[in-house]
């Protein structure tokens, strides 16, 4: 049994940590300035995107655009490729609410899916570049070295739109091929990343 006691509302003493954080691995922390794009690629300045561990997350944390009104998207390579165009099929919801209270929705989006594309994968659709405005959110790919099966991804974004709205997109798919990924890049679709970091990690089995 884990004891926690506590002392002046804090932590004082953790006798246990709970299973769901020791099985999270920090692997490696890419932060952009003024980078086309952000790459993460097996055996490459440390980082792991191998058969290591069956679950990665990846965390994006106030990206910010250099021009307004851009996608988020990434993409992959097999093993032994180039051009981060796997064959992706994928698809795509969005809820969103306007600051000033005057609207929201809840709605598919037909322009953020693929099916059997080879694009970069949006996970942000319409993201602007006023200085308080970013993108946050995470990213799991799931047994990315599998030479079986496809490889599925899952993603969750907030974002800040130019027109003063909160919108939350979530994505799902996989990459169509039973070759390994190994290296996953981020970009915007027009410009470069200004500022943000993105952070990897490895999940262990449970």
């Amino acid at each position: 049994m884990s004891i926690v006691t506590y002392n002046n509302r804090s932590i004082a003493n953790i006798s246990a940590i709970p299973g769901a954080a020791k099985s999270l691995t920090h692997i490696k922390t890419l932060t952009a300035s003024s980078s086309a794009t952000l790459s993460f690629v097996d055996g490459s300045d440390d980082v792991v995107l191998d058969s290591t561990y069956p679950i990665y997350l990846f965390k994006y944390i106030n990206c910010h655009p250099a021009t307004d009104n851009v996608e988020f998207s990434f993409q992959g390579n097999a093993a032994g490729g180039s051009g981060y165009n796997e064959t992706v099929t994928s698809t795509m919801f969005y809820a969103y609410h306007q600051e000033d209270d005057g609207g929201t929705g809840l709605s598919y989006s037909t322009s953020g899916d693929q099916a059997q594309g080879t694009s970069f994968i949006k996970l942000g659709m319409s993201i602007g570049n006023a200085n308080d405005e970013s993108v946050s959110g995470e990213l799991f790919l799931f047994n990315p070295s599998s030479t079986t099966f496809v490889k599925h991804f899952i993603a969750r974004t907030n974002y800040a739109h130019p027109s003063n709205i909160s919108e939350e997109d979530n994505k799902a798919g996989y990459f169509n091929t039973t070759s390994a990924i190994d290296e996953i890049q981020f970009k915007m679709s027009s410009g470069n990343i200004d500022a943000g970091t993105i952070k990897l990690y490895g999940i262990k089995d449970s």
